[in-house]
């Protein structure tokens, strides 16, 4: 037999072409993928024999100066077993659930939290510092996470000498699963602590202090390294992420580091012109002057009065709509002033309502 041939490779293959070659043929004939079927088990065989010869390189050397090996059943045909666990596990480990096996002092980080936190505008803007209370698996204070009574340890498992796998033979394959008696730890406990009953945490309501820093927007989420659950086997703790929800603020709207706020002024204002304060998110007031026919909608911005970014850059603006507020709960007297100020306006040379005349305009020529 010519294991070159068998493998679909030239005469001197490195040993990294044999191993691909050989993966690449066991996949496509391997039992498991073609229903035991006669053909492809022959040829799977075929190409075991080529990989035991041309992956050892005393049997390798031999072949490409004799061109025959003699090695026993091996080089007889049959199917050699011997050695295949440690072959399959090599090639296919990550197929079939090979070199997965794991020490009994292997360890597991925890898993990760989430807590949802509400906070205000400002202290989203400037920052502030909350205790918040969470429910999580924490390390069982009595056994110190080893799940064994205070005075004695876990003991590595008889059935699998503490891998925390066992193997089975099928065929003429070895399949690795996980140990029934330790559940893949590859310790079992006899003397469970009396706390965690051998699970080694226990489920506790713990106070945690988080920083928020300044520049936070909604959705953001703080990493507290080392806040989550309890890791596996004494592993390390998880992480806490504390997600940020702003709450609904009474004057500003925030999109990105922007502040956008509502100014309703009085339709003398307005038309007159005026000076009014407006309030910012560190309380502090400032002026804006209100130009004479200012009309609602005008945006009025103010620089750096918005917010800073947790991610940096410079501070963001604030931005003030003008809303013209229409005078509500008018005397007969205030009614009828304004019927007669109407009437002043309208026979007035002068245009005093652009829109409105513009708009009139449009809809003559929309129905002419």
């Amino acid at each position: 037999m010519d294991y070159y041939e068998v493998l679909g490779l030239s005469k001197g293959a490195s040993s990294e072409e044999v191993k691909k070659a050989f993966k690449k043929k066991a996949m496509k004939y391997h039992p498991d993928r073609t229903g035991n079927d006669k053909a492809s088990e022959k040829k799977f065989k075929e190409a075991k024999e080529a990989y035991d010869v041309l992956s050892d390189p005393q049997k390798k050397s031999m072949f490409d100066q004799y061109g025959t090996t003699d090695f026993g059943a091996g080089a007889g045909g049959g199917f050699n077993t011997s050695g295949f666990g440690e072959v399959f596990e090599d090639i296919f480990g990550d197929i079939f659930g090979g070199n997965q096996s794991r020490s009994s002092t292997q360890r597991y980080k925890g898993a990760d939290l989430e807590y949802e936190l509400k906070l205000s505008l400002e202290e989203a803007a400037f920052g502030v510092d909350k205790s918040i209370k969470i429910r999580t698996k924490d390390t069982c204070d009595s056994c110190s996470g080893s799940g064994a009574k205070s005075g004695s340890k876990p003991t590595a498992c008889r059935m699998c000498n503490g891998v925390g796998q066992v193997r089975a033979q099928q065929g003429f394959f070895t399949i690795q699963q996980t140990c029934p008696t330790c559940s893949g730890k590859g310790t079992v406990i006899s003397n469970p602590c009396s706390k965690c009953y051998g699970k080694g945490a226990i489920n506790i309501d713990k106070d945690i202090s988080v920083t928020i820093p300044a520049g936070v927007d909604n959705s953001d989420r703080v990493r507290l390294a080392g806040k989550g659950e309890a890791g596996i086997n004494q592993g390390p703790h998880g992480d806490l992420f504390i997600r940020i929800q702003l709450l609904k603020h009474s004057i500003f709207k925030r999109d990105g580091n922007s502040l956008y706020c509502e100014v309703p002024i009085s339709f003398a204002e307005a038309a007159l012109g005026a000076e009014i304060e407006i309030p910012t998110l560190s309380s502090k007031k400032v002026s804006i002057s209100i130009p004479a026919g200012t009309q609602t909608g005008k945006y009025f911005r103010l620089k750096g009065k918005g917010v800073k970014s947790v991610r940096g850059g410079s501070i963001g603006d604030m931005m003030c709509a003008i809303q013209v507020e229409t005078p509500v709960n008018l005397s007969n007297e205030q009614k009828s002033i304004l019927m007669k100020f109407e009437d002043k306006l309208k026979n007035s040379s002068k245009k005093h309502s652009p829109k409105s005349e513009s708009w009139i305009d449009g809809v003559k020529k929309f129905f002419k």
